[in-house]
């Protein structure tokens, strides 16, 4: 009689081992399977979701098929089931334990938002108010009250912040990208200002952040910063005018309609450099690296004029006459193109 209950007790262990490998067996496969879907699919993870909502959830947007043994996963690894709040990209033929994996791992999609160099700080905050997976902290904030919350000590907030690409994950403020971009343009200019030619006719790094924003402005040709830079530089020591037309510009605010005509060169404003001598009283643009170190390291030139070429750079020139010349061709060859 004993032989036989000992019989039966190892036939049902052997069959609840049995069972319990097949499950083991259904349930491992049962993650490394694909998900459903053919084209990156986003999903959103809210802060106190268990992980059956989880399961619910990929369910119910038709990433995953329901199945009552991913109930089961937190016996299988139990780490797979300590998932985090965020927004997740997932990708089609990734497996339900790839997802998984990232999840606990916190891994959010990166999204991206590029601050364009030459830009306004207005140009950049239409592009701020417009990124609906940003935190919209400073619609109704004056530059002022953003200047303070960034850490600027300046009330006029143009260039102090450099331009890049900056990555963040959903829900990340405005606010916060700019202090990013500021910090990385305080360090980058600090940076520049130690490597800083001596004669220099700039007296703090703030007045190279100003002639890095004119730089920027006035050529998008790499080569042609350096000798850009010197043209400003010649003048400066020179106490001429500086006579850059992105300044002018930037003065006339609104009333810019694209064209620039002999009467807004001679009318004065605190940015016209045809007007004033010296530089400018802020930064025009947003400036990057390269506007910098040409500010700060600029070309031994002994040029004092530039104008258009008509083919993408400058000519540029030591006299007056000579400058005129140049002048005159760069007026043929748009005739020509009319």
């Amino acid at each position: 009689m004993l032989k036989k209950l000992m019989l039966v007790v190892f036939i049902l262990g052997l069959l609840t081992a049995s069972a319990a490998g097949w499950g083991f067996f259904q349930l491992q496969s049962a993650i490394d399977k694909p998900v459903l879907i053919k084209q990156q699919t986003f999903i959103t993870v809210k802060s106190g979701t268990s992980f059956r909502g989880l399961l619910a959830q990929l369910s119910d947007e038709k990433i995953i098929k329901e199945s009552p043994l991913l109930r089961w996963v937190g016996y299988l690894e139990p780490s797979l089931t300590d998932i985090k709040a965020g927004t997740y990209a997932i990708e089609p033929q990734q497996t339900l334990h790839a997802v998984l994996t990232m999840l606990t791992e916190g891994k959010e999609y990166q999204y991206a938002i590029t601050l364009v160099d030459g830009e306004r700080f207005s140009e950049w905050r239409q592009l701020l108010q417009t990124d609906p997976h940003l935190i919209h902290t400073t619609d109704d904030m004056t530059q002022q009250q953003i200047s303070q919350a960034v850490g600027i000590d300046n009330d006029k907030i143009e260039g102090y912040f450099l331009p890049d690409t900056y990555h963040f994950t959903a829900g990340t403020s405005d606010i916060s990208i700019l202090k990013r971009a500021h910090v990385a343009m305080m360090k980058e200019l600090d940076l520049a200002w130690q490597q800083r030619q001596k004669d220099l006719p700039l007296k703090t790094p703030y007045q190279a952040l100003i002639m890095a924003s004119i730089i920027e402005k006035e050529t998008a040709v790499a080569s042609e910063r350096g000798l850009v830079a010197s043209v400003f530089m010649n003048r400066l020591r020179a106490n001429m005018p500086l006579q850059t037309d992105p300044t002018v510009i930037y003065g006339m605010g609104d009333k810019y309609d694209g064209n620039i005509t002999k009467k807004d060169l001679r009318t004065p404003t605190a940015y016209n450099t045809y007007t004033m001598r010296g530089l400018p009283p802020t930064p025009i643009a947003m400036p990057n690296k390269a506007s910098i170190m040409a500010a700060v390291d600029p070309d031994n030139s002994d040029y004092y004029y530039f104008v258009a070429d008509g083919k993408g750079g400058h000519k540029f020139s030591t006299t007056l006459v000579e400058h005129n010349r140049a002048v005159r061709a760069y007026l043929k060859i748009l005739r020509t193109q009319k």
